[in-house]
């Protein structure tokens, strides 16, 4: 397994999706590779942090 380039679904930019990474999701059981990159995830986890908020 080697390091992976991916595109953000969001932004179009780039991102790596490294080797340490994808033996994390395998052994959390994820199937899919990430769709956004990590400050696309983390934009989109505080969003919806905020709407839960304002529940």
């Amino acid at each position: 397994m080697s390091d992976k380039t991916l595109i953000c679904k969001d932004c179009g930019k780039e991102f790596i999706f490294t080797e340490g990474e994808q033996l994390f999701y395998k052994e959390k059981g994820f199937e899919n590779e990430p769709k956004r990159c990590p400050e696309c995830r983390r934009v989109k986890k505080q969003q919806r942090r905020q709407e839960n908020f304002r529940r």
